[in-house]
């Protein structure tokens, strides 16, 4: 069976310290896939929040996922600090990817825990339709 294999690009744009709540936790007592999938997100909101931007307005586009990969690592526990770097990858007319990298403290040192990408879609909500990236928010993406 191959395996996603994730190589993130060296442009960093963020980095995020999430904590691991006790409702990310699932039967096997350590975080959920699907509480990584919300991790990233979480992520993802402080980067644009940061740089005065929401999914819905990024300079007057929305942003919708198209496509998500995740690498993972290691186990992640309750209690666990969640650091999340962002990297910016291929940028498109319409689109990019997005890198993260998840990390916490562990006794033996710094723990990676995941990789992961998304692909991010300029999208017009009301219209229901594709957009380019808006050229702001184009900015920030080749500036970092």
């Amino acid at each position: 069976m191959a395996r996603v294999k994730i190589i993130v690009p060296n442009n960093k744009t963020g980095s995020f310290s999430i904590p691991v709540r006790i409702s990310d936790i699932n039967y096997g007592n350590h975080v959920g896939n699907d509480s990584i999938v919300s991790i990233l997100h979480e992520a993802r909101v402080q980067w644009l929040t940061n740089n005065n931007f929401t999914e819905l307005n990024i300079a007057g586009a929305g942003l919708i996922m198209a496509d998500l990969e995740i690498e993972f690592k290691k186990e992640s526990f309750y209690g666990d600090i969640v650091e999340v770097q962002l990297f910016v990858g291929e940028i498109s007319r319409i689109g990019f990817d997005l890198y993260y990298t998840l990390y916490t403290k562990r006794t033996e040192g710094r723990t990676n825990l995941a990789n992961a990408k998304t692909g991010m879609i300029c999208y017009d909500y009301a219209n229901k339709k594709v957009v380019p990236i808006p050229a702001e928010f184009k900015h920030l993406l080749t500036s970092e």
